[in-house]
C-alpha cells in the first residue's frame, strides 16, 4: 500500500515537472520574436510555431501538415476547394489547425494566410498546365509573389519547394519554370531555403501507382530514363524538421538513394503486383506527344505533352544534403512498394509473399 502511494507521488511529481517551462522552451527568431513552447512532445503539446503550407492540398502538402500538427505546431491551411480541406481537421488538436480560403493570384489573402507565421512553406505547384494557371503563373509569379509578401510581412523563414532537376536549359516548362521561379524567390527573400526533392513515391502517387495502371507510357524512351525516387514521408519529415533547425539559406538536394530506370521500376511494379509484364509496344516521341496533346481536349487531367518530354529527362547526379536537415539516408523504393502496390494483387495473390527483383548493374546519370 505504502509502495503504491509512493508510485503516485512519483507520477504527480512528474506531471507537474513536465509542465514547468525551461529555458530550451524558448526560442528566439532572427525578427527576435520569441517561440515558446510548452507541454510534453506530441498532437497535444504547443510548439509555440504557427506555419503557413501553401499547396498543402497536394501530394507533399498532406503528410507535411500532418507531420507538423503532430508536433503541436499551429497549420495555417489556405486551400481553394473546401472538400479537399476537410482531410486535415483531425491532423492536430482543437484551434491548431486553421483552414483560409486563398487564390494564388489575390495578394490580400497570400498575406491574410501568412502575416502570423514565423515560417512559411511554399509547395504550390501544377504538374500540368490548365485554362486557368500555367507553369509560369504558379511556378515563377505566384512563387515570387508569396516571397515578396513574406519579405514584406516580416516572415523570419521561407522554405520553397522546388524539384531536383530544375533548370533554366531544360527541355521541359515544368523544369525551366521552377528554375526561375528559384531565382525570383532568391530576389524577393534573399535568405530563403530551396529544397529540391526528387521524384515522390508513397500513397497516390504518380509513380508506382500509375506504372500499375498505365506502364505504357512508362515504357518510353525504352525504359532507359534515369530517376532517383525517394519516400514522401522521408521529404516531410525532412521539411518539418527545418522548423527547428536554425536558418539554412541556399539550396538543399534531396534525391532518393539509388539511381533507377524506369525499366527496372516497371519490373518491380509487376513483381510486386504479381501480374505479367505489360506487352505493350513502345511509343516513339513523336507518336507520344501527338497522343498527349490531343488528349489534352477532355476534361480530367490526361498526360500531358511535357510529362511526356520529361519521362525522356535523368534525374541529376548530385549528393543529397539530407544531414543538414537531420536526416539520415533515406528508404529504398523496395522496403516500401508493397504497401502501396498491395491492392493491384488480385484475391488469390494477396497475401503472398513478396519477391523483389534483383537489381541491374549500378547505372549513372548524364548530363
Amino acid at each position: 500500500m505504502i509502495a503504491s502511494r509512493v508510485n503516485v507521488l512519483h507520477i504527480q511529481r512528474a506531471l507537474k515537472a513536465s509542465g514547468k517551462r525551461a529555458y530550451h522552451d524558448l526560442v528566439t527568431l532572427p525578427g527576435q520574436k520569441p517561440i515558446v513552447s510548452q507541454g510534453l512532445p506530441g498532437y497535444s503539446a504547443v510548439s509555440g510555431h504557427v506555419v503557413t503550407v501553401f499547396g498543402c492540398t497536394g501530394f507533399l502538402g498532406r503528410y507535411l501538415v500532418s507531420k507538423l500538427a503532430k508536433l503541436g505546431t499551429q497549420v495555417i491551411i489556405p486551400y481553394r476547394d473546401e472538400d479537399e480541406a476537410r482531410i486535415f481537421k483531425p491532423m492536430g488538436d482543437l484551434g491548431q489547425i486553421v483552414r483560409m480560403e486563398w487564390d494564388i493570384r489575390n495578394e490580400d489573402q497570400i498575406a491574410e494566410c501568412l502575416k502570423h507565421s514565423d515560417i512559411v512553406y511554399n509547395l504550390a505547384g501544377r504538374d500540368y498546365e490548365t485554362k486557368n494557371f500555367d507553369f509560369k503563373s504558379v511556378h515563377v509569379d505566384g512563387a515570387e509573389r508569396i516571397a515578396k509578401i513574406a519579405t514584406e510581412s516580416g516572415v523570419s523563414r521561407l522554405v520553397h519547394v522546388s524539384h531536383l532537376n530544375a533548370s533554366t536549359k531544360s527541355e521541359s516548362k515544368f523544369y525551366q519554370t521552377k528554375a526561375e521561379g528559384e531565382e525570383r524567390v532568391k530576389t524577393a527573400f534573399p535568405t530563403a531555403t530551396i529544397v529540391r526533392p526528387g521524384t515522390l513515391f508513397g500513397y497516390e502517387d504518380k509513380l508506382l501507382t500509375n506504372m500499375a495502371v498505365w506502364p505504357i507510357w512508362w515504357k518510353l524512351n525504352h525504359g532507359e530514363t534515369k530517376i532517383r525516387p525517394v519516400h514522401v514521408l522521408d521529404v516531410a519529415q525532412a521539411l518539418a524538421n527545418l522548423m527547428t533547425i536554425p536558418q539554412i539559406p541556399g539550396t538543399i538536394n534531396l534525391p532518393g538513394p539509388s539511381i533507377l530506370t524506369y525499366e527496372y521500376l516497371l519490373e518491380l511494379v509487376s513483381s510486386i503486383t504479381l501480374r505479367p509484364p505489360t506487352r505493350a509496344p513502345v511509343l516513339p516521341k513523336a507518336v507520344a506527344l501527338a497522343l498527349a496533346r490531343v488528349a489534352q481536349s477532355v476534361w480530367w487531367p490526361a498526360l500531358s505533352p511535357d510529362e511526356v518530354v520529361r519521362r525522356y529527362i535523368n534525374d541529376v547526379d548530385v549528393p543529397g544534403d539530407w544531414a543538414a536537415v537531420g536526416m539520415g539516408e533515406p528508404s529504398e523504393i523496395e522496403n516500401h512498394a508493397i504497401t502501396y502496390l498491395r491492392r493491384y494483387r488480385s484475391a488469390e495473390n494477396f497475401v503472398r509473399p513478396v519477391v523483389v527483383p534483383a537489381r541491374p548493374a549500378p547505372v549513372t546519370t548524364s548530363e
